[in-house]
């Protein structure tokens, strides 16, 4: 084989006249006859090599030979094309390569699918020969941005002092929210390591330790149910820091994701990034991940509500309840049968119905409740709703009807066209409840985890008025994608002991999980916080990925499976009893 002297996306005229060695993949195959051209890529791009028998008859008849992905070699003269028959979409479009020589380095099989961008093919095949899914060049590029962003996250913490520190594999299982994956101890028979959900709890040991400032680009796992942004295996940007407040944290972060939009791709973001309240978001939008490239916000309508002669309103603000609803600008003209459909996709989000109102051009009221409804008034508690405009209306418990109108919002804004594909909306979410209240455990639980600090003006009504009390987190969000969340953390046993309370965590659970952590809180720990960004989703959204599957080299199904190498899969007995475990198979 010889030594390749430039990659397959370099060469252009400045190089023409010079003699190159190219090696890659046959692409394509274009056979004119005595002329037979290849497109040759690698990971850089590609480059169009001619074979031509006047010029060199033996290379020619090679030439015939070659198939796709062949692994090949060849050895030529950079030329300008012919007028007229540049290829401006390559880099390389201006220049050939005129073959003097060749070598098959490897011939190849039929591919199951072409290796091209726009390629139809099922998941689960592309998974199978992930090797081939790869050779695309938008898998190379999205590969090559993954690259780049973490490039520039490690580059912008190691000049601002941190210290990248790596933290266990193979841990203790402890109650982080989702199941844990356990791998049997062969050398402690009966006990089980557990793969880290986070490095949570062994940031917070670093930042004991004197540490100062930590991160890690951190592999972590969680046994959940999968979906389109959700692996078994995925990777955080993890950040820990001590004698910081929130707002320390929130600009660096801000600074360091501005940074890798601007270095990676050229976008810049705001500065600073808007900030919005946990009950600011889920009043306006319904959720605390708004979408804040388009409008249409949540309109409450519980005051007018509550004087209105339609009984359901009524009763519904009576009993505590809300009703809130979504202005659809121009939306009067949506068919009745269009509006069921959106009632029935309500109901099946959990709302008992989806009431709606068209206003008319003469600021009438066209609805089945119309007869129940004074328009002037209900026109006085939506200043911006106007003719021509469609209300709907859901009356519920605030949950449910923040769910559903946040959901039926984003619904809406796709099915209308309303997102700017090309915009970029970044925006801190703060003071969080500490706490949340599982109506079916009868129980607290912790909205973000059991280590994150409250407002310290709320501490004193932690135990008499505990959904009251706040708590020192923050989430950032990006067009709709929680990107990170983090807090400011409890660095003292006493508050920590008194919120695993609330938790329902006694005395003895909290020792046998997290003694060790509780323990180090009584040996001089810090005040500290941190903040932790989900790699795959920031290159997903980067790189206009529809999938982080697309931006992992080797990702699981949505059943947690991994095609290619057939896992996970059984083993030998022989293994079992070496770990002493024995299987129970259901039928």
């Amino acid at each position: 084989m010889k030594m390749r002297t430039h990659r397959c996306g370099e060469l252009t005229k400045a190089h023409v006249g010079q003699t190159v060695v190219l090696n890659g993949w046959v692409h394509g195959r274009r056979d004119h006859g005595t002329v037979m051209f290849i497109d040759l890529r690698d990971r850089q791009g590609i480059t169009q090599v001619v074979f031509n028998a006047e010029r060199n008859p033996a290379a020619h008849q090679q030439a015939h030979a070659l198939r796709g992905e062949y692994v090949i070699s060849v050895r030529g003269v950079v030329a300008r094309r012919p007028d007229g028959s540049a290829n401006p979409d390559l880099v390389t479009g201006e220049i050939e390569v005129i073959v003097e020589s060749a070598e098959i380095l490897n011939d190849a099989r039929t591919p199951p699918f072409l290796i091209e961008d726009e390629v139809d093919v099922t998941e689960t095949l592309r998974l199978k020969y992930r090797y081939l899914d790869l050779r695309r060049p938008k898998m190379q590029r999205l590969l090559e941005l993954r690259h780049a962003v973490t490039q520039q996250v490690r580059s912008f913490l190691n000049a601002q002092g941190f210290l990248e520190v790596e933290t266990p594999m193979l841990t203790k299982s402890t109650p982080e929210g989702a199941r844990d994956y356990l791998v049997p101890s062969r050398v402690n028979p009966g006990s089980f390591f557990a793969l880290p959900q986070s490095p949570q709890v062994f940031k917070q040991i670093l930042m004991v330790s004197g540490v100062d400032r930590y991160y890690q680009i951190a592999r972590c796992f969680r046994d959940e149910d999968l979906r389109f942004d959700r692996q078994p295996e995925f990777t955080q940007i993890d950040l820990e820091l001590s004698f910081v407040d929130r707002e320390q944290v929130m600009r660096l972060t801000e600074e360091m994701v501005r940074r890798v939009f601007k270095e990676t791709r050229g976008i810049p973001l705001p500065s600073p990034f808007p900030r919005l309240t946990y009950r600011e978001v889920m009043g306006r939008y319904g959720t605390d991940k708004p979408d804040l490239r388009f409008e249409m916000p949540l309109e409450d309508l519980s005051a007018f509500a509550a004087e209105t002669e339609f009984k359901v309103f009524r009763e519904v603000v009576a009993k505590g309840g809300i009703v809130k609803a979504l202005v659809v600008k121009n939306g009067a003209g949506t068919p009745r049968s269009r509006i069921d459909a959106l009632g029935e996709i309500a109901k099946g989000w959990g709302a008992k119905g989806l009431a709606w109102v068209k206003i008319t051009q003469d600021r009438q009221l066209d609805s089945v409740i119309a007869k129940f409804l004074v328009a002037d008034r209900l026109l006085g508690a939506l200043p911006g709703m106007g003719p021509g405009d469609l209300l709907l209306c859901v009356a519920d418990k605030p949950r449910i009807a923040h769910d559903v109108l946040g959901r039926l919002r984003l619904h809406l804004a796709g099915e209308l066209g309303l997102i700017d594909q090309h915009l970029w909306r970044p925006l801190w979410v703060t003071d969080f409840p500490l706490l949340d209240y599982d109506e079916g455990a009868k129980r607290y639980i912790a909205m973000h985890h059991p280590f994150t600090a409250p407002f310290d003006e709320d501490v004193p009504v932690l135990e008499n008025d505990p959904l009251r009390v706040r708590a020192k987190a923050y989430d950032l969000v990006l067009n709709g994608n929680e990107l990170g969340g983090g807090s400011i953390r409890i660095h003292r046993r006493d508050l920590q002991t008194r919120v695993f309370d609330l938790l329902g965590i006694g005395k003895d659970e909290a020792s046998a999980k997290f003694g060790f952590l509780l323990e180090a809180l009584e040996y001089g720990a810090p005040p500290h916080g941190g903040i932790a960004l989900g790699l795959d989703r920031l290159v997903m959204l980067l790189g206009g990925a529809d999938s982080i599957r697309d931006v992992i080299a080797f990702p699981k199904t949505q059943k947690a499976q991994d095609p290619m190498t057939d896992a996970p899969s059984p083993v030998t007995p022989e293994q079992l009893k070496e770990l002493r475990i024995k299987l129970d198979r259901l039928e």
